[in-house]
């Protein structure tokens, strides 16, 4: 049995299953490249292992200034796995209710504003209520959800509701239920996930659409560009200046936080 050639097969629907999202696609990045055009942001959240798309977008060479990250490190921190800062106790906290406003209410959030939320399950409580927070604030949202996964699973909202219940659009990873894809005789369940390779996918289809529709509106992005394509110094400069464009960028989401914008 050659479980590194199943896996690889797997991945292979994997990307076939993307390939099929392409509208999905071109629209998302439709909307980030007209909240980027307009000197805002995009809010891209994950909690748990969603965190590795969070920063699949930004910051990494490849990427552009654009969209905020929020990693919040008591729903993402897993390197302890048990004792103080826990695994534990991150599971725990992504289902708290109310947690996301407390989140949200550090930015000033703009209907020229857009979002991202990832959660595989789409089930647990925090990104949830962050997708139906945003959508309060007539804010644009797209979920990267596993379909099949969030199909079968049942939602933490005591209402029942799931993330993509709050999407103005649903991308699906096209990993199977419950991620891990590789049955080895012998051993009772699953393993090796396939969320990742279909998130990871998505952000940078997402990511490239953005850029070109940037660029062909006469934006073009500061990209993070390593130093052996650019050149030293060109690649410092690009660091730079992306860098201060997102400091910049940020600094627009707190300064009117707890004013009455009229």
């Amino acid at each position: 049995m050659n479980v590194i050639q199943d896996y690889l097969q797997q991945s292979q629907k994997i990307i076939d299953a993307i390939e099929a999202q392409q509208n999905g696609i071109q629209q998302a990045a439709q909307w980030f490249a007209e909240s980027i055009a307009a000197g805002r942001m995009v809010h891209v959240f994950g909690s748990g292992h969603s965190r590795i798309m969070v920063e699949e977008m930004w910051p990494r060479y490849g990427s552009f200034p654009g969209f905020n990250p929020i990693v919040e490190l008591s729903l993402t921190f897993h390197n302890l796995v048990v004792g103080a800062n826990g695994q534990r106790q991150a599971m725990f906290l992504e289902n708290v209710e109310g947690l996301a406003e407390r989140i949200q209410r550090n930015f000033d959030i703009r209907e020229s504003d857009s979002a991202l939320i990832i959660s595989s399950s789409g089930c647990n409580i925090v990104p949830i209520e962050m997708a139906e927070l945003f959508q309060q604030k007539k804010v644009k949202v797209t979920a990267i959800i596993t379909q099949k996964h969030a199909d079968v699973s049942t939602s933490k909202r005591k209402d029942g509701k799931k993330l993509g219940n709050f999407a103005d659009l649903i991308l699906d990873t096209g990993a199977p239920a419950g991620d891990a894809m590789i049955h080895i005789p012998g051993l009772e369940t699953p393993v090796a996930p396939g969320s990742t390779v279909g998130g990871v996918l998505l952000i940078n289809t997402i990511k490239a659409e953005t850029a070109r529709l940037l660029t062909e509106a006469g934006h073009p992005p500061k990209v993070l560009t390593a130093s052996c394509i650019a050149g030293a110094e060109k690649a410092k400069e690009l660091f730079e200046s992306a860098y201060d464009e997102h400091a910049h960028r940020l600094a627009g989401l707190y300064q009117n936080v707890g004013k009455q914008i009229q």
